[in-house]
This record gives C-alpha cells, structure tokens and sequence, in this order.
C-alpha cells in the first residue's frame, strides 16, 4: 500500500513565472543601478558597493568582520524541501564566497494566502536544517502575503578582516578551479527525472567544505566567487574585469550535471541565457561549439565556489573533486571560450 504525503499533488514551480536565479535581474542593468547609488565612507565598511561583491564586509574588530548578504527567489523545483534546502545553500554560498564562516540567518518569505500550510513549514524546516549544517542559527525573518512564492535568507558570517576572498586578484598564470558541475537550469528545464534529481542533489549542497579547503590553502588563493544566475561566463568575466586579465575557459574540460550537456547540445536554452549573453558583449572571444558555450551562460543555483589558484593548489584541489575551468593570462581584461 503506496504512502500519500501532503506534497504529492503540490508542484511549486507552477505557482510561478520563473525561479532560481535564473529571476534574477540581467547583470548589465543590476550593475548600471548600482553604479548610481551612493557608496558609503564608513572606514569600517572593508566591502561594499564599489565595487560590489559576492556579500558585504564590515570590520568589527581587528580580528573580526561581519560578512552580510541576503538571496531569495521564486521556486525552481517541485518538492517544497528541496526549494527551502535549495534557497538556504545558495544564500550561505555568498558567505563562503567571501572566506566566512556563517552564524546567522534571518528567513525572507513571501506567500500566497491559500498556499498550503504544510508546504510552507516544510520549506522553513528544510532550510534551517541547512543553516545548522552550514553552522549557523535561523534566528527569524520576515513573511509577507504576495500572488507568488519566494523565499530566501539574509545571512550573516564573521571573517577575519585579513582573509577576505573578493573576486579581484587573478594573477597571470593562476588556474581557475570549480568545486561543483554546471547545468542546473538546462538539467532541470530539459533534463530526464533522475537528472533532475542529480542537480537538486548538487544544489542542496552547501559550499562549506569548498570554502574551508580554500581557507586552508591560504596565500595560495588569489579570487573567488561562487557561480549563480549569471553562470559560469558571467562570473568569470567579473573575476577577469576585477583583475585586469584575460580568463581562458577549455570548454571542452567542463564537468556538467547528467543531461545538461545533451540539452545544450540539442539546442535547449534557459530564460537567463540571453541576458547573461548581453552581460558579455564587447567582452567575450568565443569559438567554443554552441553546447558547451551555452553550459557556460547557463544561469546556475546555487552553484559552486570559482577559485583562482597556484598551479600546485589547483592540482591538489583536482584531485579532491574540483575540476579545472581554465587558466588566467596576461592581457586586456576579457573571457576566452575555447
């Protein structure tokens, strides 16, 4: 006798219009609105607007910061555990981005009225639980009735203020490493049932591990930053851009989630796709075949850390499960698919 559970005839991503990251705004226009507002003079403000990073960064004490950033979208996935486990990964990557450690986490919910109570409890369950294994404490939040559902979290994290990851600092020579596949949009807008569950798999888990690797490598990490809606392209180029160098990604090395590379190939594209592709004019040499470069452009969820290492760090990180994305050279500011 089959069990039934509340969920069974729930799928979240009907309720909405688009989710993930991929709901993110275009990074062109993001980065024209910021440009327009005011960046602060508080001295003790170590990472702020300009330029803007993976989360903010304010000094406490000369051994501590404060590590500050706030994620939330609609749902990209059916089962409301896995959105709640998706949201709270992908809100504490920034943290771990940044070479923090997470202490806090306040919920940011909006629902409709007649959405089902017992999906909502799910969603917050599942997210503290992945704050708790990120570290941290769901300490509140906030909820507010709206036509859609979204969630999310604003995170805090404590860093000392001398081993701060920003995505400046590429040197000519370092290798670009990522600690997760890529694909999670065109795996779940295209993929079969189990390449689905292979990238819910990889978004729910935390980048917690990745960053404490890094920490330990210590001089030897020049950049980081984590990969999410504008994909692996659109943070690299912000890497290339911080660092004044040229990113050389090898297509032919990337390590995709099942049935992302197949749905790439067979002409599969996301709604972020374009926007990310806008991102890049005037700043992208590609002739990588359109699968693998549409890989690269596919907005990502909670997708994992991209470290620009020494050669012998990256060699040591490779063999520990990250793969290498491409090299970093001397020369105008750019990305290279090859």
């Amino acid at each position: 006798m089959s069990t039934v559970t509340p969920f069974d005839d729930l799928r979240l991503t009907e309720w909405t219009s688009c989710g993930g990251c991929a709901a993110k705004w275009g990074a062109a226009l993001l980065r024209d609105l910021v440009a327009e507002l005011p960046s602060g003079a508080d001295p003790g403000l170590l990472v702020g607007l300009a330029p803007f990073d993976d989360a903010a960064i304010y000094r406490l004490t000369d051994d501590v910061a404060l590590v500050s950033t706030t994620d939330f979208f609609p749902p990209l996935v059916d089962h409301p555990a896995d959105f709640g486990a998706i949201a709270a990964a992908n809100a504490c990557s920034d943290v771990f981005a940044m070479g923090g450690r997470v202490v806090m986490a306040l919920n940011v919910a909006a629902f409709p009225e007649h959405f089902p109570r017992e999906a909502i409890t799910a969603i917050f369950d599942a997210a503290s639980a992945v704050v708790a294994e990120a570290g941290g404490t769901v300490a509140g939040g906030h909820t507010i009735r709206n036509p859609e559902p979204i969630f999310g979290l604003a995170v805090q994290g404590v860093v000392h203020p001398d081993r701060v990851f920003r995505k400046a600092g590429i040197r000519p020579g370092d290798v670009l490493v990522l600690s997760k596949p890529i694909g999670t949009g065109l795996a779940l807008a295209a993929g079969t049932d189990d390449d689905k569950v292979a990238a819910i798999a990889g978004m729910r888990r935390l980048n917690r591990g990745a960053a404490e690797q890094l920490t330990a490598l210590g001089d030897a990490v020049h950049a980081v930053t984590d990969v999410t809606g504008y994909g692996l392209a659109g943070h690299g180029w912000e890497m290339a851009d911080r660092s004044g160098v040229r990113v050389v990604v090898d297509t032919s090395g990337i390590v995709a989630y099942p049935g992302a590379a197949e749905a790439a190939a067979a002409g599969a594209r996301t709604g972020g796709d374009a926007r990310n592709r806008d991102y890049l004019a005037g700043h992208l040499d590609s002739s990588a075949a359109p699968g693998p470069e549409a890989l690269c452009f596919d907005p990502q969820t909670s997708g994992g850390l991209l470290a620009a290492v020494g050669p012998d760090a990256a060699a040591e990180l490779v063999s520990t499960g990250w793969w290498q994305v491409g090299v970093a050279e001397a020369g105008v500011a750019q990305l290279v698919l090859r």
